[in-house]
């Protein structure tokens, strides 16, 4: 696909467990104009889960199941017994949800120990049931999807687990091109299967994994034939990346960045979590570092530093060298 000819796919802000969370989801959609967000996972065991549950994950079920910036929210469940979270996935739709999302992808040791995300890429039958009862029991104007991986030790079964969510009902496949074992390794992105699942299955397939920024997303369309992506730790490399890929708008620039944080340091320090603030603000540096060089020097700051308000009194004033050499330059020219 050439460039010129280059059709701005959907991009969808994808979840990750304690990171792409309420807070994250509001301010990266006031920047970005997603077609939809898909929440931490909600894991189910056996039974109904109460409705506190549903609105701790997504408060935005408060507002009509979207952002403040008006962007949908869909609920993500996880599980491994089909009536639980059949009956989850009606209590989240009641609530608000803009559909349901199914996480058979998670590759976290805890949760596949407990047989839940990727371990049951193992038993695409015993998908197949979840992804059926589910779809069965949700109003069919509600959309259910689920998110896979290639398989969990190998390559071997991928086009199956495929064919097993399609084939249960669901009316979407969101594919991250790894197996579980790849976990998230550098070099192991297979794009080239995602197409061939597109080619094989009669239902939309979205593409995930890899996409960092606007030629990232450019290949991996043209490869895949999929019209729509879904972004997670690029999103957080780039806080932009959403417009970056879709309006071809230039990455965020450092300055604006940082005023980004300062906004979440005032955001996150009110909230529920603001105990885990300095953790929370080193995690997403860790991110940052990944593309702007400029975060370097000042995580190398802040990550020695436990109390919030050194870390928002350092912040403050990585801001203001920045603006003061920003107003040097153009002085210069």
């Amino acid at each position: 696909m050439s460039h010129t000819n280059y059709q701005s796919p959907r991009i969808v802000l994808g979840p990750m467990e304690g990171v792409l969370d309420p807070l994250m989801r509001k301010l990266l959609t006031e920047i970005n104009h997603y077609s939809l967000c898909v929440t931490e996972f909600v894991r189910v065991v056996d039974q109904r889960l109460p409705e506190k549950v549903f609105h701790r994950f997504c408060p935005e079920l408060a507002h009509g199941g979207t952002t403040a910036a008006g962007t949908p929210v869909r609920v993500q469940l996880l599980g491994q017994d089909p009536t639980a979270m059949a009956s989850n996935a009606v209590r989240a739709i009641q609530l608000g949800s803009q559909g349901i999302d199914i996480n058979f992808g998670c590759p976290s040791k805890t949760v596949n120990g407990n047989r839940g995300g990727a371990a049951l890429l193992k038993t695409p039958e015993h998908m197949f049931d979840v992804v059926k009862a589910v779809r069965d029991t949700v109003d069919p104007v509600y959309t259910v999807s689920a998110k896979i991986r290639l398989g969990f030790n190998d390559l071997d079964d991928y086009l199956f687990i495929a064919e097993a969510v399609a084939k249960a009902g669901a009316d979407e496949l969101v594919v991250h091109g790894r197996t579980k074992r790849d976990g998230y390794k550098a070099g192991t992105i297979r794009w080239d299967l995602i197409a061939d699942i597109n080619q094989h299955v009669p239902i939309p397939v979205t593409a995930n994994g890899d996409i960092w920024h606007r030629e990232d997303a450019l290949r991996c369309q043209a490869m895949t034939g999929c019209d729509t992506l879904m972004v997670c730790r690029g999103a957080l490399n780039m806080p932009n990346l959403g417009q970056h890929i879709r309006d071809g708008v230039a990455p965020m620039p450092w300055p604006a960045v940082l005023a980004l944080l300062v906004r979440y340091t005032e955001q996150e320090r009110q909230g529920d979590k603001a105990q885990y603030f300095p953790n929370r603000i080193k995690q997403w540096f860790k991110y940052l570092r990944q593309y702007y060089p400029q975060a370097d020097a000042c995580f190398k700051v802040i990550r020695v530093l436990n109390r919030a308000d050194e870390i928002v009194r350092a912040l403050d004033k990585a801001r203001e060298q920045t603006e003061l050499m920003t107003q040097e330059s153009l002085c210069q020219h």
